[in-house]
This record gives C-alpha cells, sequence and structure tokens, in this order.
C-alpha cells in the first residue's frame, strides 16, 4: 500500500512508543501522546508541541468556555465536515463531560432537535456561521454573549471554533486512521454526508 490509497496515513504513524516518548519531551500530555494524531504529528517535535499545548489547554489546563458547549461545537463541526476522527474520538468525551447521547446526536440537525437549550443552540449557530462564511455573525455572537458573560469565555469561543475546524482539516488532510479496535460514526455508525472513505 501506498500513502496514495485510502486508509493510509500521508505521513507514517511513529510507533506507539517512540511517539510517547517523544511526547513525554515535547510535553504532549500522555491520554494524546500515544494517539494516531500524535504518533504522525509527533514527526515534527516541534509543531506537535505547540498543537498539543493548544489543545490541553482548550480541553482541560486552564479553560474558561463551558466543557459541554465546547463539546457540541467539536461535534458539530465534526459532523458538518465529516471529519470521522474528530466526532469519533470526542463522542466519549461529549458523554463524559454530562452531555446526553441525544444532545450529542442533536448536532446532525439541529434545528430539528427539541433537546437543546439557547445557549447549546447558540454555540451551534455560530459555530455554523464560521463554517459557512469564515466568521460569526453580529446576531450569533450577541445570541452567544447572553450565555457567556466573560470576555475570556468569548474569547475561547471562537477559539475553539477556530481550533477544532483547523484540526478536521488536518486530520482529513493527513488521513488520520482511527485507532485499532475504534468503531467509526458513535454511536450508530453513520457517516456524516460530508465523510471521506476514510
Amino acid at each position: 500500500m501506498t500513502a496514495n490509497e485510502p486508509n493510509v496515513p500521508r505521513v507514517p504513524m511513529l510507533g506507539e512508543e517512540e511517539a510517547r516518548v517523544i511526547g513525554k519531551e515535547i510535553g504532549v500530555p500522555s491520554t494524546m501522546s500515544g494517539l494516531n494524531v500524535f504518533r504522525i504529528m509527533s514527526r515534527h517535535p516541534t509543531l506537535a508541541g505547540v498543537v498539543a499545548k493548544q489543545l490541553a489547554m482548550l480541553l482541560y489546563r486552564g479553560n474558561m468556555l463551558d466543557d459541554r458547549l465546547r463539546e457540541l461545537i467539536i461535534m458539530r463541526i465534526g459532523w458538518r465536515t465529516g471529519a470521522m476522527y474528530e466526532w469519533t474520538q470526542h463522542w466519549p468525551v461529549a458523554l463524559r463531560v454530562g452531555l446526553t447521547e441525544d444532545e450529542t446526536l442533536a448536532v446532525r440537525d439541529p434545528e430539528k432537535a427539541t433537546c437543546l437549550g439557547a445557549a447549546e443552540r447558540a454555540v451551534i449557530t455560530a459555530t455554523d456561521d464560521v463554517l459557512d462564511n469564515g466568521s460569526i455573525s453580529e446576531e450569533s455572537w450577541q445570541a452567544c454573549a447572553e450565555y457567556l458573560s466573560t470576555n475570556e469565555e468569548r474569547l475561547e469561543l471562537v477559539v475553539a471554533i477556530c481550533n477544532w475546524n483547523t484540526f478536521s482539516i488536518l486530520l482529513k488532510s493527513l488521513k488520520i486512521p482511527l485507532e485499532d479496535g475504534i468503531e467509526a460514526w458513535p454511536p450508530d455508525g453513520v457517516p456524516s454526508p460530508a465523510a471521506d472513505q476514510i
């Protein structure tokens, strides 16, 4: 197989142990360093360290944005962009931070969802604004501002949308495969209409 074939990463993965050693040297959290994405990113240790530091901050090292809202942003981006790895990896994270399966699945079609509150709808709409137009509209900004009372939360909203949109591009462009034994598109295996063949 070559890197031009489906399901083959465009940059070869390091062995898991080698990636973990590099990850420890450059400050990649141990929860991330063995993942396939960092087994590839660690071929450029400086870049991997920068990416990991931003992810760690947004996920659990000083983040201000509500975890549930962040995960809805990530899941919406994963669904809209067809980023299988992003959706699949963050499905259990979304449930761990308190989203229900119904709330998480609602990002597939939020307009029809009855389980989302106004804050959840506001951040999903802001996410769609960025995906569709490259910027959050004034109307969406004001809707989010009703629930995100601090400047720090509002800044993280924008950075989270940008970060995981960038990450979806990275994952798809590098053809990052799922870890062995992980089923794609949980909980039901239904892929995004935007999904590639990887």
